[in-house]
């Protein structure tokens, strides 16, 4: 047995041991920070583990990392109590979407998990009449997507009574565990490794079982089809329902046309092969969003939009709080929201003329990654997908979006001079300076040449 095999499953031990801290009770930055540390070490030991032996620690590290996500209820967010309540809604034949949970006309639903008699916990958010919930923003309407909805309803559905939150995070086990061998065949064990281990997912997927962990399957098999069988046209239906399961991943969706601007049009200059490809993936994502819409609007009408006006005021997109907090270091509040959707804009439009469209990952994850650079949100789940990314790429650089999230939230999304602004310009340095890296070594890639520049000719 190697030395580096032994390390390798030393510092994954310790990092199941800093993950169960994280999960038993409320994670403070120290466990977070010493986490994310065990878990770059890792990575670091397992480039000299031989590739069958490698194989096995990835796959066995995931699987045990994923479980003990499940030793304890959610640790750092209240979330999945709303996906529940809105399974137990919908179970009863009655739109998500139509009443909060505060609306009397729901209080048949109720029960003493959601709805605790005592009141003490300041974790417990107040109702209007008296008493008190689990469920966060009680008095709104909720935000998620119908897909997430179908999914919510079917873990009600197959979730024993008395089970709680172990359905959603059995789901949520059941989701990461699945993306492991989607990444597997898509990019190696080495580079899958990024996600088998990675602390977000037993901690975010898992434990506190957000739904966003479906839409980041669902996007991975997405770029799976694109080399099976699915091709563009599944590529684009897969992408629509991550959409449907949780909006961000529509951050994806240009990384699927990577270079369909290329040259007079197109892939070699062929506008028609462009079109072609334009619309066979635009075409299933935009049906397949627009369907999963169509029963909740005939039921709930203009009421599907949910929450998500209110969250977006609420989380200060507008300019306000903590968003855009990088950009802001460089300019005057007021013009950031503006200058972050002109560098998105941009960075879109170079993917689609410049990306590589055999690898459309690489320009899901510039869009993805930049979009959390610009926008700088306070909550670690979001960079699910980031992660994801990275393992396909091996761009390794990126995951400090998922680092400075991480820490944002920890230190409070609203909190003044959060300590994720300075995480995220780190990470936004460190994801220039690997792009920067990896232009300047393209033209030695492609063309191999002697030392007077001209192209190296071998004999066969």
């Amino acid at each position: 047995m190697s030395r580096n095999l032994i390390f390798t499953g030393a510092v994954l031990a310790a990092l199941g041991a800093v993950v169960l801290r994280m999960v038993l009770g409320p994670p403070g930055l120290g466990w977070y920070l010493l986490a994310w540390a065990l878990f770059a070490a890792a990575v670091w030991l397992a480039r000299r583990v031989p590739g069958k032996r490698l194989d096995v620690l990835v796959v066995a590290g995931g699987i045990v990392l994923a479980t003990v996500g499940l030793a304890a209820p959610p640790s750092s967010s209240t979330d999945s109590f709303r996906y529940a309540w809105d399974g137990r809604v919908q179970a009863a034949g009655i739109s998500p979407y139509e009443r909060p949970p505060a609306a009397p006309a729901l209080a048949g639903l109720r029960d003493d998990w959601l709805f605790p008699a005592a009141c003490a916990d300041p974790l417990l958010w107040p109702l209007p009449e008296g008493g008190c919930t689990r469920i966060n923003r009680p008095t709104v309407s909720t935000i998620y997507p119908p897909l997430a909805q179908g999914y919510f309803l079917l873990v009600e559905w197959l979730s024993p009574e008395g089970s709680r939150h172990k359905g959603l995070q059995l789901g949520g086990w059941a989701l990461a565990v699945l993306a492991l061998p989607a990444l597997w065949r898509l990019a190696g064990a080495r580079r899958a490794a990024y996600w088998a281990w990675c602390p977000a997912v037993p901690v975010e997927a898992v434990n506190n079982a957000h739904v966003d962990m479906l839409g980041v399957l669902l996007v991975v098999l997405a770029f799976g089809a694109v080399r099976g069988r699915g091709g563009p046209a599944g590529a684009g239906a897969l992408l629509g329902a991550a959409v449907a399961a949780k909006l961000l991943p529509v951050t994806a969706l240009p990384g699927a046309l990577s270079g369909v601007l290329a040259g007079n049009g197109g892939v070699a200059g062929n506008g028609r092969v462009a079109w072609r490809r334009l619309l066979l993936v635009g075409v299933p994502a935009v049906l397949v969003v627009a369907l999963s819409y169509l029963p909740y609007a005939l039921v709930s009408g203009s009421s599907v939009a949910g929450y998500l006006p209110g969250y977006l005021r609420e989380e200060r997109y507008d300019g306000g709080g903590n968003r855009y907090a990088v950009l802001r270091l460089l300019m005057p509040d007021s013009w950031a929201p503006y200058v972050a959707i002109v560098l998105l804009a941009l960075i879109v439009l170079a993917v689609l003329r410049h990306g590589d469209a055999e690898r459309p990952w690489q320009g899901a994850l510039l869009v993805s990654g930049s979009f959390l650079l610009l926008l700088t949100p306070g909550y670690s789940w979001y960079a699910l997908l980031v992660v994801a990314l990275a393992a396909m790429t091996g761009w390794w650089e990126w995951l400090g979006v998922a680092v400075a999230g991480a820490v944002a939230y920890t230190d409070g999304p609203a909190a003044p001079d959060n300590l994720g602004t300075p995480f995220y310009a780190v990470a936004a340095v460190a994801a220039l300076a690997g792009w920067a890296a990896r232009r300047s070594a393209e033209p030695r890639r492609r063309r191999p040449a002697g030392d007077d520049g001209a192209p190296v000719v071998r004999s066969t």
